[in-house]
């Protein structure tokens, strides 16, 4: 059985195999009470896309600048992210400039490690998945969460070689490990280390909520 408390959503999730009676599964959750206090606890507020608003992109805090009179386009100016046009819509306009930027990130470094690794992928794409930061379908397409864009270029990369490799290796054997490790190169245990302590609070900026 296993418990997933889903920020986003604000919903802690109880799975367990099917013939688990409704009892015992209750049961058991209550039992694991300490943890999900904890997992609570640990929760924070959404960080949502607003002016003055500090938010990292790729890594690096930046602040949100909104001039009405400005042009409505999102620029990137430094530690600025500059955005004009009706305040209504800012947050909206805001996540479409990222969404490019981390497709535009993550298919240099796909195309790149597809290279070394003698690969190619159907497609590469993004999308906002709950619980992923990648997939690879039997049919070599690549899904990314945009929400990579925020996280420090280690963190992106580390789960670019990560898919690509399923491109080769559709499991997390010896033969997969070890084309993930040479693709990426030294540092791959940080890396990963370093997304499961940022994932959570990744997961949070551009909500409103928890």
């Amino acid at each position: 059985m296993r418990l997933r408390l889903d920020e986003a959503e604000g919903r802690l999730t109880l799975t367990c195999p099917w013939r688990t009676s409704r009892k015992a599964a209750l049961a058991w959750a209550l039992e694991q009470s300490e943890w999900i206090a904890a997992q609570i606890a640990g929760t924070g507020p959404g960080r949502p896309f607003e002016p003055g608003a500090a938010i990292p992109v790729e890594g690096e805090d930046i602040l949100i600048v909104w001039d009405p009179g400005a042009r409505r386009s999102v620029v990137l100016d430094g530690e600025l992210l500059r955005c004009g046009g009706p305040e209504t819509g800012l947050a909206r306009r805001i996540e479409a400039f990222l969404k490019t930027r981390a497709l535009e990130l993550l298919s240099a470094d796909v195309a790149e490690y597809s290279a070394m690794a003698g690969v190619m992928p159907r497609s590469v794409r993004i999308g906002d998945p709950k619980s992923r930061w990648g997939s690879c379908s039997s049919e070599g397409r690549l899904r990314f969460s945009w929400r990579l864009i925020l996280a420090p270029p280690e963190v992106r990369r580390f789960v670019a070689a990560h898919e690509v490799a399923h491109l080769r290796h559709l499991h997390h054997g010896p033969e997969f490990k070890a084309l993930e490790a040479e693709l990426f190169g030294p540092g791959l245990a940080e890396a990963k280390a370093l997304l499961r302590r940022l994932g959570p609070g990744l997961r949070r900026i551009g909500r409103n909520g928890l």
